[in-house]
């Protein structure tokens, strides 16, 4: 599976991006696909999860971005996207998209090391 994200920049505290994973390659009808953000010095951390199990799909996030970020999928694009409100210079950091082609279950799903096929990010600033 191959992962192409865009959509990062620089926008003032209180904005909103919207990235966007575009995916090519993909042979299963179930998958599970994240971001995840890594800022300078920090370790990765999950930031949400979409995946898909027996035609029902479930989306999963982080706490610290609970409530600000919804993740979604366009079928027909194959392309899952991270909508970003109310950004905070804390969500600054180089974002990446990551997918395995099986669904991720009990909180696995916030684990890089489960995933197999990655982007190459895409950065996001927020001034404050």
């Amino acid at each position: 599976v191959h992962l192409v994200e865009s959509g990062g920049g620089l926008v003032q505290a209180g904005g909103s991006l919207r990235l966007s994973c575009a995916t090519s390659g993909r042979t299963s009808s179930s998958y599970t696909q994240a971001w995840f953000r890594q800022a300078p010095g920090k370790e990765r951390e999950f930031v949400a999860a979409l995946g898909r199990s027996g035609g029902v799909v479930y989306s999963y996030y982080g706490g610290s971005v609970k409530g600000r970020f919804t993740i979604s999928r366009d079928n027909a694009k194959d392309t899952v996207y991270l909508q970003m409100n109310s950004l905070k210079p804390e969500d600054t950091a180089i974002y990446y998209c990551a997918a395995v082609e099986y669904y991720i279950s009990d909180y696995h799903y916030t684990n890089g090391k489960n995933y197999d096929s990655w982007g190459q990010g895409t950065q996001v600033t927020v001034s404050s």
